[in-house]
């Protein structure tokens, strides 16, 4: 399987690799120990330009060395192709080229430098893109329009210039939530594991939508079943996947909480298990979810409340695939927008958006437990996280 950068990060951990010269390795040379950070910002209302770079050490867990990556408007959620030449944005604008879409930005990628320049850029379809991935075989990008109610798919050319989208497939409808569900609003788009399927979180319809895939012509066409059902009301966000590829789990944003599934691969269906809330009983404030990640070693399944302000840790049931609170941890932070486990799999690093920093926790292997490493970067407005080895 070829890198993906946003299934696989939702499978096992938001990375890829590429070596640092020179750079220390942690008893095999094969394995780099220096990474690049890159953050997704928001620009809009802020003093951010664009995306930026950090050094991460993977040994001690340390951010350097910001640097602007690039001068780009609203580039909220990112990726990178699996030959780690090129590099991808999407511009969260509700107007580019005089329609009502955002854009999707590509970059060539200074390996040496963390420095990206820009190749491209394309409309992405529809109002508000938040939400990029490559599929399995690395030729296509997926593209999620958030208030555009849209998906759309763009060949990636061998240079690494977007082409013109193969597939696009607008949504109509709206949930219960007035305030919250008044449209389809998409917020996830991902392959799967074998590259068959394409799954859309839909916040507005309360639905993960999903599409069999032709990875020859890039083209979407529903599936049978064509979505699972989640909670009326529960505003679906992000899809994360276990490991063993058996089971799924939902984050809700509109609710707080997260619902379990069992996935048959075979027809792309889900089937519920349960549903668990992501914040403590007694916690009344608002609060919406953001983030869902589960750890490599397929033991611990973490989720981002905003509001609360913590990262809600739950055990997994190996066999079962059932979930178990195990934590709540603080992110030191407002609004914890995005976070993303480290290369290791032994960090944990949150954007905290309105807080403007980026701080470090360390993941205890047998438990799942957080503990703050010390290490807060400052950046405005992340948004996203995603590790790229540095050269």
């Amino acid at each position: 399987m070829k890198i993906t950068r946003r299934f696989f990060a939702s499978l096992l951990i938001a990375v890829t690799p590429l070596l640092l010269s020179g750079a220390r390795t942690s008893g095999d040379d094969s394995k780099p120990s220096q990474y690049f950070a890159f953050i997704g910002t928001y620009t809009s209302k802020t003093d951010s330009k664009g995306i930026y770079s950090f050094h991460f050490d993977v040994a001690t867990g340390r951010l350097t060395a910001m640097v602007l990556a690039a001068t780009t408007p609203d580039p909220s959620f990112l990726t990178v192709a699996g030959n780690e030449k090129y590099f991808y944005a999407v511009n969260e604008l509700s107007e580019f080229d005089e329609k009502k879409s955002g854009a999707v930005t590509s970059y060539s990628l200074d390996r040496k430098s963390g420095k990206l320049t820009q190749m491209n850029q394309v409309p992405s379809g529809g109002a508000d893109p938040c939400y990029i991935s490559f599929d399995q075989n690395g030729k296509y990008l997926l593209v999620a329009n958030y208030t555009g109610g849209s998906v759309s798919v763009f060949p990636v050319a061998s240079d690494g210039r977007i082409g013109a989208a193969s597939a696009f497939v607008q949504h109509t409808g709206s949930g219960p939530n007035k305030e919250r569900q008044e449209g389809h609003t998409h917020h996830y788009i991902a392959a799967s594991a074998d590259n068959r399927f394409v799954f859309v979180v839909d916040l507005g319809l309360d639905e993960v939508l999903v599409y069999r895939f032709d990875p020859a012509e890039g083209s979407l066409t529903p599936n049978d079943p064509p979505f699972a059902k989640l909670a009326p009301g529960a505003g679906p966000r992000h899809l994360a996947f276990h490991p063993n590829g058996k089971f799924a789990y939902v984050l809700n944003e509109v609710n707080s909480t997260v619902t379990a599934f069992t996935y048959d691969s075979k027809n792309g269906s889900f089937s519920t298990l349960q549903t668990l809330s992501t914040i403590p009983k007694d916690f009344t404030a608002h609060n919406d979810t953001a983030e869902i990640v589960v750890h490599p070693s397929g033991k611990f399944l973490y989720a981002s409340n905003r509001g609360r302000d913590s990262i809600a840790e739950f055990a997994i049931d190996p066999a079962k695939g059932t979930l178990t609170l195990a934590g709540d941890f603080s992110t030191q932070g407002k609004t914890p927008r995005n976070f993303a486990l480290d290369p290791t799999g032994k960090f944990l690093l949150v954007a905290n958006q309105e807080s403007n920093n980026i701080v470090v926790f360390r993941i205890d292997q047998s438990t799942g437990a957080l503990t703050a490493t010390g290490q807060v970067a400052q950046v405005p407005a992340p948004v996203d996280i995603v590790f790229v080895p540095a050269k």
